[in-house]
This record gives C-alpha cells, structure tokens and sequence, in this order.
C-alpha cells in the first residue's frame, strides 16, 4: 500500500474545513463539553496549547473558561474557520506541523484531541512530537492525547466500507484500507448526492497506547493517568479509546 503522492499535511483541513464543525463537532457535542471541563481542571491558570487545533473546538471554550490558550494548525482553511468565530480573532494561533511544536513559550497543558496525533504519518514524527512537546511543557506539565484504540478486527482482508448516512438524495460513505505492517488507514468520506460526488481523504498511522507510552518515556514524561474517555472512565481492554496524561517531573 502506497501513500498517495497527492496527500500532504493540510490535504485533510484544507478539504473538510468548510463542513468539518458540521460533520464532527455536532456529533462529539456532548464530549466536547466534558473534555473542556477536564482540560480546565488540568491547565489550571495555563497557559495551554492545543496542537492541531482546527476550527477551536475546544479551544474556544477552554479559553471562555479563562484559560489563556494558543494553537498550532498546518491548514490555512481550518484556522480561518477558527478565526469567524467569536473570540477566535483573539487566539493566537501557529502555522505549521505540529509535530515540530513551533511556538515560543512554555505551557502547563499541551493537548491533542479526536486522533490528531495520528496524523502524525510516521513514528518518527510521532516521536518527535513527544520531545518537542517535553521541551515545552513547564515542571509538573501535562500533555493530554485522545485517541482511539486500534482495532485490526474492524477490516476483512484489510478493507472496510460503511454508510454513515443513507437518505432520500443523499448517501455518506466512510471506504478505508488498513496497513498492519505500517499502521496506517487510509480513507475516502464520500458524499454522493444530486449536485454529485464529493470525497475527503484521510490517512492516520495509529499507536498502541503502550507505543505512547513509549514515545513519552523516551521524552522524559511518564503515564500520570489513563482513562476511557474525558469522564473519566475506566480504561478496559474492551475500551474503544482512552485519554491519556503524561507528566513532566
């Protein structure tokens, strides 16, 4: 399996940034609320950062709780969305990859939600996001991933297809290729309707969060906490994803 050549960094953002708060935010409305609240609790006075932030999501409402919040974002798209909302004008925000963590400063949280960390397409930039991030963070600091699980059971010879929505002139599809070897999923949202056909491409290498845990240690952070969602719940081996906190001494 072979990356296509077309894809880069801010193909994701750049593609879905227009339909992005309509898509996700709607639908992890109710997270987004108990991940802010956690966020808050964990940053305390901050200062935060929030690596990919996208449209601010969480970071918008994070900073309304008065926790002073920057960003990092390599889609122009993503941000500009950010930057209609209120008080998205006032959040300073970075362009770039994230994995290189190029910002000035040093923080008490640093964050990423809703599997971005994976688009991290290699472990070396995985990696080297943990380190950047350590260098980063104040004594005592945090850094916060959500993510998901990996589940090789959800694909059959190494595809799967499933219909998001399927309405009267409309039908959403989510087609994906899973490489084991890599780690890596590659996926096509398809959008079939009467004006025709639409497509945003993703691609991810996931982690095992034992594979972070790792990465953290060799940035000098250690696991503090890890739970199976932002109220946080017990983390299982039945848990399909986790938060997990990593501390710097």
């Amino acid at each position: 399996m072979q990356q296509s050549a077309e894809y880069g960094p801010s193909t994701y953002g750049e593609r879905i940034a227009a339909v992005y708060d309509e898509w996700v935010g709607a639908r992890v409305a109710e997270a987004t609320d108990a991940a802010v609240a956690r966020l808050a609790e964990l940053a305390g006075a901050g200062p935060a950062l929030e690596l990919g932030i996208g449209t601010g999501r969480v970071a918008l409402p994070l900073m309304a709780r008065g926790v002073p919040v920057s960003g990092i974002d390599v889609s122009e798209a993503m941000v500009a969305q950010l930057r209609a909302k209120p008080g998205g004008a006032d959040l300073p925000v970075t362009l770039g990859d994230f994995a290189d963590v190029g910002t000035d400063g040093h923080f008490r949280l640093i964050y990423v939600v809703f599997n971005t960390f994976f688009g991290l397409l290699e472990q070396a930039a995985q990696v080297r996001c943990f380190r950047n991030v350590a260098d980063h963070l104040l004594p005592g600091g945090r850094f916060v991933i959500e993510a998901f699980v990996p589940d090789p059971t959800l694909y059959d010879r190494g595809q799967r297809v499933t219909a998001m929505q399927v309405e009267l002139d409309r039908v959403q599809l989510t087609v994906t290729r899973h490489d084991p070897v890599r780690q890596r999923v590659i996926s096509q949202q398809v959008l079939i309707g009467q004006s025709g056909i639409v497509l945003f491409p993703a691609q991810l290498r996931y982690a095992w969060p034992s594979e972070l845990d790792l990465m953290a240690q060799l940035a000098g952070l250690a696991l503090e906490e890890r739970f199976g969602g932002w109220r946080t719940e017990p983390f299982t081996a039945s848990s399909p994803s986790h938060v997990s906190v990593y501390r710097r001494d």
